[in-house]
């Protein structure tokens, strides 16, 4: 049953009376279903609906943290703050002084702790300045994430070209389709009702040294993809979809094999 602190996590606050309106017409999932107990993940896109960091929005009390990457506080609250104008919100980036823990296997959820809204075995998170004692270390998540399929945000994903579809956010529940307007919205919605996606960040197992993140992928002979994160013989590719026909796949001096998750959904055909 562990439990890990993930140092490369960060937290940033949003504050103020405004501050579920604020965020709402800029993210990607539904804020104002965030609730004690209850956490969203979502997505800050650009105006043309591409990729730009990815979160989990916890609500506590009279504020809403952002369980972001570490790396991304910074971007992420100077981002959002040219969006504020008159709303009535206050950022703060509150990495140095909370924690973010993850817990799963069975590990029991400490008071404040959220389940993971994109899986159930996902297992569940807490932002805490005092976290739970671990007793797993950050790269054993990394392992039980990849053996889930799950993506992990730049280590996964390319800011201002990747696309949420690719990366499963319908189904990890990272859109909200009915909420109105985001920033973004248009592309996302026609990528989906009009079956525009030609790729997919899919899981896959490594037989071989495990490529560096950005090696093409080869069909025969053909590019069909890259390697992005992975660990301990499993990864994280992009593929097209036409090149998850069963055909042998190399990456550098390895050969991939797609795991397609139960809770992924593929094209029919």
């Amino acid at each position: 049953m562990p439990i890990a602190i993930l140092p490369e996590r960060g937290v940033l606050e949003v504050a103020g009376e405004d501050r579920v309106a604020f965020l709402q017409g800029l993210v990607s999932n539904d804020v104002a279903a965030a609730a004690p107990g209850r956490a969203v993940f979502a997505a800050l896109l650009t105006p043309q609906g591409k990729w730009l960091a990815e979160f989990f929005i916890l609500a506590e009390g009279e504020r809403l943290l952002l369980d972001c990457e570490r790396a991304q506080a910074g971007m992420l609250a100077l981002r959002l703050s040219r969006f504020r104008l008159r709303s009535k919100v206050a950022l703060r980036d509150l990495s140095e002084e909370l924690r973010v823990a993850a817990g799963w296997g069975g590990a029991p959820m400490p008071p404040g702790a959220v389940p993971d809204p994109r899986l159930e075995a996902a297992g569940w998170r807490l932002v805490s300045a005092t976290p739970p004692a671990a007793d797993a270390a950050a790269e054993d998540y990394d392992r039980h994430r990849l053996a889930l399929g799950l993506p992990d945000g730049t280590r996964d994903m390319v800011a201002e070209q990747s696309l949420l579809l690719e990366a499963g956010y319908d189904e990890l529940h990272g859109v909200s389709w009915t909420k109105g307007c985001y920033m973004g919205q248009e592309l996302t919605a026609r990528t989906k009702y009009r079956g525009l996606l030609k790729r997919r960040l899919v899981p896959v197992a490594v037989d071989g040294a495990l490529p560096e993140p950005g090696t093409p992928i080869l069909s025969g002979e053909s590019e069909c993809g890259e390697m992005r994160s992975g660990r301990d013989g499993f990864g994280i590719a992009q593929l097209r979809l036409e090149a998850l026909d069963g055909r042998p796949l190399r990456c550098g001096g390895a050969m991939l094999a797609p795991r397609i998750p139960a809770w992924m959904a593929l094209p029919a055909g």
